[in-house]
């Protein structure tokens, strides 16, 4: 530990500053304080101006040692979503929270401000643009980190290893709150912040010795020192670290690490000091119910459109909704699970550009013509012009497995029982209409389109020509019939969730979707069209769902670059789906040549 540099930033602060106080704040006994400052006497960096009141200055020599040791700037981390923080961060980042009244990402830029620190960079991704307004509040300077949906810490330090090479720098969460100021104008040595939690934690647990350098860093122990909050990465401290950092980058396998991980992997090589930190002084808030505690407004007032939303419905407070959980976001909707009492239900949040893609009044049409058929989930709130939805939850349920033929024999049977149902509304889906309209979004929000695409559209054309010839009869198609959407319940009954596609169309339309959003071969699409018909299908029906399976590929190739061009990306997905048009249009070609030369 670089003594020297202390006890200069220490006399820089507070001139009066005794020797008993410096032993406190370096942690180490008077009798070393007397000698370290004999020591830096005699190197001529401070001078004792009263051996009376026993106050001290830096020298010229004293001021340009400590230069060295100056606080270049700070990066702030708020790249992340904070799924624990759901459905709050579904409005807003997780970093631009209030704690009492006060962002917490601007509470930290005020106290590096108040030490004159105001070379900040923000490390941004979701919901970026939230942050754009710190540019011109605080001429901070905002750093987009592409990979935050994909990637972990690690990369977003990969993504600002120019700003961090070199200098001295703070590197923060934009989610912590510290009571106190905790910055200084000049660091001395690189440090992890570190706080006490008695009994078992979860968190990153240190060892460090008598210096308190860090030696040991593992995830989870007993009445321990733990990481917690701010970090300082010293000049040096980043020429050893940034190397390490940029190789487990390039390494595949490493996308969801912290760059701690880098870190407590080579933590003998890193030179790295615990700055422990008294109690109360920071919080990292895991979760809303922790945020109610310290922040007594939460319990009453979040300004959270769903929270509020299930307030009214349920006619109670906000403190009386537990057990928030993000689940995993659909592709056209956000969902969290809460609870109430003792009964758990889910709310449905519309994703972006959803309004252009879904009616909702047809939804709450289908919604109640299926009531009766008990298939579906018990809705308990659902608005037809926002489409904010709320349903009972099914505990122990679990999702269908598209690979086990017994789960999917059961999924087809539902799906007969709604054809043959008799049930109607009066708005279908129209192949056709939905292409079309998909198309004019993609050209409208600048989406790119496959090369070939013109080609495949015609191939599409054709395919949408045949089947109005049939004139094949409608039913009541659910359309979104992925397997995530069948719900086995621990009873053994099963449940159809997700109805906001549905409408009139021939139903074989629905053996169709399940294949492709099943990504399923052509033995297992065969496989599928005998448990849904209970027999071996009629060459008719066969090309049917073919023409089904390729027109639904097109159709939601579509759908995912028009997504895209929202900024919401979803992998190979549209490479897939675009892939069925293609093979199975060959495939029907095939098929119909064959039959042709059979007659």
């Amino acid at each position: 530990m670089n003594y020297t540099g202390l006890i200069c930033r220490y006399i820089k602060e507070d001139s009066h500053i005794t020797q008993r106080e410096l032993a406190v704040k370096m942690k180490v006994s008077l009798g070393t304080v007397n000698k370290l400052m004999r020591e830096v006497v005699r190197q001529g960096l401070i001078t004792q101006l009263s051996t009376v009141a026993g106050t001290y200055e830096l020298t010229g020599a004293g001021d340009a040692f400590l230069e060295g040791f100056r606080v270049d700037g700070a990066l702030i981390i708020a790249a992340g979503f904070g799924s624990r923080f759901v459905p709050l961060t579904f409005e807003m980042p997780k970093g631009l929270l209030e704690v009492f009244g006060e962002r917490m990402i601007e509470r930290q830029i005020c106290q590096l401000h108040q030490v004159g620190i105001t070379d900040i960079t923000i490390a941004v991704g979701y919901m970026k643009e939230k942050f754009e307004y710190l540019i011109d509040k605080y001429q901070v300077t905002l750093l987009y980190n592409p990979e935050y949906t994909s990637k972990n810490t690690l990369a977003t330090i990969y993504r600002a290893q120019e700003i961090l090479r070199g200098r001295n720098m703070y590197v923060l969460s934009s989610d912590n709150w510290m009571r106190e100021n905790m910055f200084h104008a000049w660091e001395c040595d690189a440090w992890y912040a570190g706080v006490y939690m008695s009994g078992n934690t979860s968190e990153w647990v240190l060892s460090y010795n008598k210096k308190e350098r860090i030696t040991h860093v593992r995830i989870g122990g007993h009445d321990s020192w733990v990481m917690y909050g701010p970090v300082f990465f010293s000049r040096s401290f980043s020429n050893a670290f940034l190397p390490m950092l940029e190789h487990y980058y390039h390494t595949p396998g490493t996308e969801q690490l912290y760059w701690e991980h880098v870190l407590m992997e080579n933590i003998e090589k890193l030179e790295l000091y615990i700055n422990r930190q008294p109690e109360n002084q920071i919080y990292e808030f895991e979760n809303l119910e922790e945020l109610r505690l310290f922040d007594p407004r939460y319990q009453t007032r979040s300004d959270n459109k769903a929270l509020q939303l299930i307030s009214q419905v349920f006619d109670i407070p906000e403190a009386s909704i537990y057990d928030i959980q993000c689940l995993k976001s659909g592709m056209t909707n956000k969902s969290f699970l809460f609870r109430i009492e003792n009964q758990h239900y889910i709310c449905r949040i519309p994703g972006p550009g959803t309004e252009l893609l879904i009616n909702r009044h047809e939804e709450s049409a289908v919604y109640d013509a299926i009531r009766p058929l008990d298939l579906s989930e018990r809705i308990i709130y659902f608005n037809e012009n926002t489409g904010y939805k709320i349903a009972e939850y099914y505990r122990d349920a679990r999702k269908s497995r598209p690979d086990n033929q017994e789960d999917m024999a059961k999924c087809m049977h539902i799906l007969r029982r709604l054809h043959e149902s008799g049930v109607t509304v009066k708005h279908s889906f129209d192949i056709r209409e939905k292409i079309s309209f998909y198309e004019g979004l993609c050209t409208a929000h600048g989406g790119t389109l496959f090369e070939d695409y013109p080609m495949v559209r015609s191939w599409m054309n054709e395919l949408m020509d045949h089947l109005e010839q049939l004139n094949r009869p409608a039913t009541l198609a659910h359309i979104d019939s992925v397997s995530d959407n069948f719900l086995f319940l621990p009873n053994g009954s099963v449940r159809l969730i997700d109805w906001e596609y549905a409408g009139m169309c021939d139903p074989l339309i629905d053996v169709g979707m399940c294949s492709i959003y099943s990504y399923y071969n052509e033995q297992a699409v065969d496989i599928l069209m005998e448990q849904y018909f209970q027999r071996i299908p009629e060459p008719e029906e066969r090309l049917v769902i073919y023409s089904y399976i390729a027109l639904g590929g097109f159709l939601w190739s579509l759908w995912g670059i028009y997504k895209a061009s929202l900024g919401e990306e979803f992998g190979e997905y549209t490479l897939i789906m675009y892939r069925y048009a293609k093979d199975y249009y060959r495939k029907i070609c095939t098929l119909t040549n064959k039959n042709k030369k059979k007659k």
